[in-house]
């Protein structure tokens, strides 16, 4: 069986090259369309380029198709191309053989009216501005230094490194990118869901809740920016509670999401300028304040020290000051002596006058009277006297004849008190008792208490106190001095003996000798040690 793709095998097709067919395409396309007006709207167009020409695409509602003016053509036009402009323009179409694209070369272009893309957008602008989705007064300020920033914008391209560059020379701070798709089919719902996204995100959660937000795309055709046109996108721009920057396109470039943000940066990288200020000029600032802090204390200082120096002038000197008191005090004392001469004066002829009264006939006349008073009051109290007592005799038999009564209930009483007496007794001398027992038991638990903590139990293991002649331990050698009385106590008793002449810190070089102390007589045992309580 032959290969059906054998180079030998016979067919009636031409072969041409690449080359061949698409100029044979070009050629066809250039004769059937060598003159042709298309109606559409200006898309993509930025200017001529360096060159003088000018590349655009020409569209509707279905379609598009790439156009160029040729830098000849441009300069002859009588109205300049406009983005978003509906056009009539006049031309030929033809081909691109090193790409295989097709484009209309436009000789004469002259306008048609309003695009309907951008009808559409003014019907939503003026939809949306009645609504107030556009009022100033819902526009919220930015913060000053946010801590999170928070981007809404492809992840992959110039526009996140540009952002992200930018803030960090001018002031890093954390940085959330929320991935979107930023053109195409979908694209309006993704940056929707992505502003509403970082909304819901709670205030100190494990996301961190951005201070401000960037929705950022880099530069485009009408068509490329149509997702920021997008009703939910402007929507959740206008509903956001966290400030929100719009930085779409070029500064040329606007949508509607420009519009419902609380700012419009021109571009990206311009956002990023926005949301955050620069570290460097804020030190400097902070430093210059710092200064001019310092240098306002310091001026302060030496015009109050130059105050405290005028009132200070402005004060009398102490002599003058103490000028008139002084003087009052020598005066008061050179008249101290002739008061006093004065005074002296006064009392003695005070005295004088009272001793003129008094003579020896008149102080016999007022003994007379007194002794004469004391005579008529003893009368008057024997009289007294007297009556109380018979009225004290009257209560007394009647008390007698109350009492006469009394001892047949005296005696009842007598007996129920001896019995509950002897009852009490009892119970009390049962509870001394116990009380005793208790606290006799506690007086020996107490007792082998201290005995356990006494220091004469170290004693008894062979230890020895050293105490001098105030009965004082003594716990260093240096505080012994040679021929010092001490008194060594043991477990059995005590020893009196004298510091030899190794007492004192021991040298470095090589230890004290050993002295034997001078043995006395010994103490008595029973001699408690001083400053040494007993409980018994």
């Amino acid at each position: 069986m032959s290969n059906f793709f054998d180079s030998d095998s016979p067919t009636n097709l031409t072969e041409f090259s690449v080359s061949e067919l698409s100029g044979s395409i070009k050629r066809t396309i250039e004769t059937s369309f060598d003159h042709v007006r298309v109606r559409g709207e200006i898309s993509g167009y930025r200017g001529p380029h360096s060159s003088g020409h000018a590349y655009f695409s020409l569209k509707d509602d279905k379609a598009r198709i790439d156009a160029v003016v040729w830098k000849g053509s441009f300069s002859k036009l009588k109205y300049r191309p406009e983005e978003g402009m509906e056009v009539i323009a006049t031309g030929k179409v033809t081909t691109f053989p090193g790409s295989s694209k097709y484009q209309i070369v436009i000789e004469q272009m002259e306008p048609a009216g309003a695009g309907a893309l951008m009808a559409l957008i003014e019907e939503r602008k003026r939809r949306f501005t009645a609504e107030g989705l556009f009022d100033p007064a819902r526009k919220q300020l930015l913060p000053f230094l946010p801590k999170v920033i928070g981007v809404v914008t492809s992840p992959t391209g110039a526009v996140i490194r540009d952002i992200l560059h930018r803030i960090s020379d001018r002031f890093p701070v954390h940085v959330l990118v929320w991935p979107v798709k930023v053109q195409g089919e979908g694209s309006g719902d993704e940056v929707a869901n992505a502003i509403h996204g970082f909304n819901a995100f709670e205030p100190g959660g494990s996301i961190p809740r951005p201070d401000v937000l960037i929705v950022a795309r880099g530069g485009g055709s009408l068509e490329d920016l149509w997702s920021f046109n997008d009703e939910s996108v402007v929507r959740a721009a206008a509903e956001s509670t966290i400030p929100l920057i719009s930085a779409v396109g070029h500064e040329t470039d606007w949508t509607l999401i420009d519009y419902a943000a609380d700012m419009r940066a021109p571009t990206p990288t311009g956002a990023a300028e926005m949301a955050v200020p620069v570290k460097a000029d804020l030190e400097a600032q902070v430093a210059a304040l710092s200064a001019r802090l310092s240098g306002s204390m310091n001026r302060q200082m030496d015009n109050r020290r130059q105050n405290l120096r005028s009132l200070v002038r402005a004060l009398p000197s102490l002599d003058q000051l103490l000028a008139l008191p002084r003087r009052r005090f020598d005066e008061a004392a050179a008249g101290l002596g002739r008061s006093l001469e004065l005074n002296t004066m006064n009392k003695r002829r005070s005295f004088e006058r009272a001793a003129a009264k008094l003579s020896p006939d008149m102080l016999v006349r007022r003994l007379i009277e007194r002794r004469q008073k004391l005579s008529e009051n003893g009368v008057r109290a024997e009289r007294v006297i007297e009556r109380l007592i018979e009225r004290n005799k009257a209560r007394l038999g009647r008390l007698d004849a109350t009492l006469t009564a009394v001892p047949a209930r005296l005696t009842a009483m007598t007996e129920r008190s001896k019995d509950r007496l002897e009852s009490l007794g009892r119970r009390a001398d049962s509870a001394v008792m116990n009380d005793l027992r208790r606290a006799r038991q506690a007086l020996v638990s107490q007792d082998r208490v201290l005995q356990s903590l006494s220091y004469k139990n170290v004693l008894a293991r062979g230890y020895a106190v050293i105490r001098d002649e105030n009965d004082r331990p003594i716990s260093r050698a240096e505080a012994l001095s040679h021929g010092q009385t001490i008194a060594i106590e043991f477990a059995d008793g005590r020893v009196a003996a004298a510091a030899g002449e190794g007492v004192g810190p021991p040298e470095p070089s090589s230890p004290p000798p050993a002295r034997a102390a001078a043995v006395s007589k010994p103490v008595r045992k029973s001699e408690p040690p001083a400053g040494q309580g007993s409980l018994f």
